[in-house]
């Protein structure tokens, strides 16, 4: 019971690595918000974890990122661990790359989770904990990937400068890199069928060193550790969840 009484929002936690997370607080003793875009999801997930509240809201939009901090804050006051998860996929090369998908996926992957947490440090305190989800992605070159691996990038050095910036007010920001986990995002990358999905897994676990996808609960007991007072002296890290993918390169 790490979380008994705690406020945690997760932004994306109605399905995935959110969801297992969010479930996993709540497990935990906490009282848990979580957004997503689909109310369908949203509803589903709240069923799943008793006690818990959804919100519909889009990270791309700061005012609607505002808003709901404004209604975390009506319900409880305050938020003690913030879990930014919400993202999504894209795959394009170099040549096939558009302005406007550029942008989706920096909106997402990059602006609105640096917003987001500049917005919710108005209700957070001493003690509490940012976690962000990053992507190994970031860390390695696999052609077709620019736009995503830019933005995760990008977040990763973000999330770095502030935990700097905030360390002084007792505030830790870490941020968790999950390799190849099998999700529902990994399903939803435009330009991508069935059939190509199922190649680039059989190539990821053919790279992986323990010769397995990740699941989604994998990547929240990461989560949970870094958001949790066991990891009360650790911040500005990157704590990569990917079978060996990166370190054992």
């Amino acid at each position: 019971m790490r979380f008994k009484d705690k406020v945690v929002l997760v932004l994306g936690g109605n399905s995935g690595i959110g969801l297992a997370a969010a479930k996993a607080f709540a497990a935990e003793g906490a009282l848990v918000h979580f957004t997503g875009r689909s109310w369908r999801t949203i509803e589903e997930a709240q069923n799943a974890i008793p006690g818990s509240t959804g919100y519909q809201s889009d990270i791309a939009d700061p005012a609607a990122t505002e808003d709901l901090i404004a209604r975390v804050e009506a319900a409880d006051g305050r938020i003690d661990v913030l879990y930014i998860n919400a993202g999504v996929g894209g795959f394009a090369p170099l040549r096939e790359i558009t302005e406007d998908g550029w942008d989706h996926i920096h909106e997402i992957n990059l602006r609105g989770c640096v917003f987001a947490l500049q917005k919710a440090l108005r209700i957070m305190g001493r003690g509490s904990s940012v976690v962000v989800t990053g992507s190994i992605g970031a860390h390695g070159a696999l052609e077709g990937n620019g736009a995503y691996a830019a933005a995760k990038a990008g977040l990763y050095m973000a999330m770095k400068v502030f935990a700097k910036e905030l360390v002084g007010e007792g505030i830790r920001v870490n941020v968790v890199s999950p390799g190849p986990i099998d999700t529902p995002l990994l399903h939803r990358n435009p330009g991508m069928s069935e059939a190509d999905v199922a190649r680039l897994k059989e190539m990821m676990i053919a790279n992986i060193p323990m010769h397995r996808m990740g699941e989604s609960e994998d990547v929240a007991k990461a989560v949970l550790f870094l958001a949790s007072d066991d990891a009360a002296f650790i911040t500005g890290a990157n704590l990569f969840v990917d079978g060996g993918l990166i370190e054992l390169r």
